[in-house]
């Protein structure tokens, strides 16, 4: 099964024999993401119309509101979940990965307005092969907009809290997801715990296992609602003019404004089409909604409010009123397990967006599992998931009711969809370069529609809405401190590091040992010694036969082509056996630390051939004599023949002793810090750093632990850092 990248990205062009493959790997992933991706989405009839009906609107029942509330859920379905995402949104993929972050990865990387776009300019040709499907020529807007912000730092980090809002809102989402049932308490408390303990098996296997319960339900809605249509009353079509909305807001009023936060739960999921996108691929997404799952979510609401309109004493449990009574208790059974599969997809776009958070810097380290190692998209991350089951648990036990819950959940969605709206802008005008007006139509047509729902539900906050601003400031809060200290320690690191001359200066007359193998000392430094590494020598003056600073740089794109992942160079003369090495990763790279050893050793023991042919050879073009005439090309080219056998002896000499070095042992040096803010430090800073900062550090996973770093070759130098 191909990645997203190697069918989206355009490296490669499919051929006529691969092509079946193609289609049959694509419908296959549609399949998968319906019991993914579209839950959430998919099971928004059972409550929409109860929690629009609410209130003030259930005195409002005459077919022209019932009509105009079918015209809200269509046209918002419509605008928001297919043309904003089916159509544009998921356009914007980061080579094939979805999410908040992928946007703003796209922003760093082609705009370089983020603050997590530094690199070194040995990354740039990595960088742009990524690039090249975005048009380089640069726009007056796009120049306009990329001089504010290097102009004004401070709009970097309104972006980047920006961009951290959305995630936080996600989490809050996929807190109130699971939470949305009618069940009793100790039953929805079962089916959360149960739901949460699958998730380990991968999103593969759990979208084989809940794609036929979505399937089957998509079919049961659309069939009840082709029979409510024509039971009832085949005049429902006419509801899908938009001359509806226009008389439901004039007869009802304010209470028709107030509506809108049930409404806006007919589109709850449809960020997860594009937040998922790293599960599956572009294409198989979009066949998946635009052929199947949309058609049949229309019909649905059409035929319910085809009932409806006769049966206007139902407006609190129209659904399963409007279910024939032949076929009611099989409808039953597959709308308690759909409800069941609900929280997949929410579940599943948070472990893709921690991931990537995670891998930028701006969440704790935590554990990812690659569950799929043909979809690298698919992850599982244990910490996340418990936690999320907890604050689900706590979430039904402390509230009970659905409509407040329902209010919470209205304004999560609401607003991360809007982030995604705001960022768009940013990728059509900067990224795209397309002209400033296409952007503006772009955000007036879309910002307009989620800021009425906005409004409607920011109005609900007194009423359930404040649980996912709470969420929210608490997750933007650990996310922005994580961001803040690991920002800070590493501008510690650069501001005392220690150049390359005191190392080269250090001979064995001084008291120095070399000892047998080979230590690789990790450190955010891409140039000059870390101050780790001289204060361990200070004080153990002895280092291995062959030392090497490793840097891992997480670039601001999914994945980095293994040819381009390591960037070797040499510190001093090549007796010293000292070298530098960059390895580079996207932020979906899966890596261990047996893998990355033997690919390090490799790689250095490839530039160590690479460096002796390229000297000697070098130096034989200077010594040969120059002039016309065969025999002198003749003479010169057995010179260099000659040299080359002699280098290639020579590099394999150095090659062997590398080998050795392998063979007598790996060790891997690292700083165990300890972090605290300066004695002249404001109040705020010392307890962001001291206190929450010093909290998360504790209670993370440390970085030998993230790596997979064997624990009897871990050598921990303990620093104390004053940021």
């Amino acid at each position: 099964m191909s990645t997203n990248m190697d069918e989206e990205s355009g490296c490669g062009v499919a051929t006529q024999e691969s092509k079946p493959k193609h289609y049959k790997t694509t419908l296959l992933l549609a399949y998968q993401s319906l019991g993914v991706v579209y839950g959430d989405l998919c099971t928004s009839p059972l409550y929409v119309y109860k929690a629009t009906f609410s209130g003030t609107l259930s005195n409002f029942a005459e077919d022209h509101e019932i009509f105009g509330v079918l015209s809200l859920v269509f046209w918002t379905l419509t605008i928001v979940a297919l043309f904003k995402y089916a159509v544009f949104v998921l356009g914007a993929d980061d080579n094939g990965e979805g999410g908040t972050f992928a946007l703003y990865s796209l922003l760093c990387r082609h705009s370089k307005i983020g603050l997590l776009n530094s690199h070194d300019s040995a990354d740039d040709n990595v960088l742009l092969c990524y690039c090249s499907a975005a048009s380089t020529k640069e726009t007056r807007t796009s120049l306009i907009i990329k001089e504010f912000f290097d102009k004004y730092h401070s709009s970097r980090v309104v972006l980047l809290l920006v961009v951290m809002l959305g995630t936080s809102m996600v989490i809050g989402d996929g807190i109130l997801n699971p939470s949305m049932s009618d069940y009793i308490v100790l039953i929805a408390c079962i089916i959360i715990v149960a739901l949460f303990a699958l998730q380990h098996y991968g999103t593969h296997r759990v979208g084989f296992l809940f794609a036929p319960i979505l399937t089957a339900w998509l079919l049961c809605i659309a069939g009840i609602g082709i029979y409510n249509i024509f039971y009832w009353n085949p005049r429902v079509v006419n509801a899908l003019s938009p001359f509806y909305i226009f008389a439901f807001f004039k007869e009802a009023g304010k209470a028709g404004w107030f509506s809108l936060g049930g409404v806006v739960l007919c589109i709850t999921g449809a960020e997860a089409m594009f937040a998922d996108l790293g599960h599956f691929s572009r294409v198989s997404i979009r066949t998946a909604f635009i052929g199947f799952v949309y058609p049949c979510m229309v019909l649905a609401y059409m035929g319910e409010a085809a009932y409806l309109s006769k049966n206007k004493y139902d407006l609190q449990s129209s659904f399963y009123k409007s279910v024939p009574s032949p076929v009611f208790w099989p409808v039953f059974l597959v709308a308690t397990l759909a409800s069941v599969v609900a929280s997949q997809a929410i579940i599943s776009a948070i472990f893709s967006i921690i991931s990537q958070c995670r891998a930028l810097g701006c969440f704790p380290r935590v554990k990812i599992v690659h569950t799929s190692s043909s979809i690298h998209g698919q992850v599982y991350i244990p910490e996340v998931n418990w936690m999320l089951m907890l604050l689900c648990l706590a979430v039904i036990i402390g509230f009970r009711d659905i409509s407040t819950i329902g209010n919470a959940y209205g304004l999560a969605v609401i607003t991360m969809m809007f982030v995604t709206t705001l960022l768009m802008f940013l990728i059509i005008t900067t990224v795209w370069k397309r002209s400033v007006f296409m952007a503006a139509l772009f955000v007036t047509i879309f910002g307009t529609v989620e800021l009425s729902y906005l409004g409607a539900c920011v109005s609900k906050v007194h009423k359930g809405g404040w649980l996912p601003l709470v969420v929210s400031f608490l997750t933007l809060s650990l996310m922005s401190t994580w961001h803040y200290g690991t920002s800070r320690k590493q501008l510690f690191e650069v501001e005392n590091k220690i150049e390359l001359d005191s190392l080269l200066i250090l001979e064995p007359g001084m008291g120095i040992t070399r000892v047998p193998g080979i230590c690789l000392v990790f450190s955010d430094l891409i140039s000059g010694i870390p101050p780790m590494f001289a204060h361990f020598v200070t004080n153990f003056p002895a280092f291995h036969h062959v030392l090497v600073f490793v840097t891992r740089q997480c670039l601001m794109l999914p994945r980095v082509p293994v040819g381009d992942r390591f960037h070797v160079e040499r510190i001093g003369p090549p007796g010293l056996c000292v070298f530098r090495c960059i390895a580079r990763y996207g932020y979906k790279d899966v890596t261990d630390s047996y893998d990355f050893e033997t690919e390090l050793i490799e790689n250095i023991s490839k530039f160590l051939k690479y460096e002796w042919s390229s000297r000697q050879v070098a130096a034989a073009m200077e010594k040969s004599p120059l002039g016309a005439g065969d025999g002198m090309d003749t003479s010169r080219g057995g010179v260099v023949k000659k040299v080359r056998f002699q280098c290639l002896e020579e590099s394999d000499e150095e090659v062997h002793e590398l080998m050795e070095a392998k063979e007598a042992g790996v060790a891997y040096m690292m700083s165990n810090t300890c972090v605290i803010a300066r004695e002249a430090s404001s109040v705020l800073k010392k307890f962001v750093i001291n206190i929450v900062y010093a909290f998360l550090r504790r209670n993370s996973r440390s970085a030998a632990t993230s790596l997979g770093i064997p624990h009897a070759a871990l050598i921990e130098v303990g620093m104390l850092y004053q940021v």
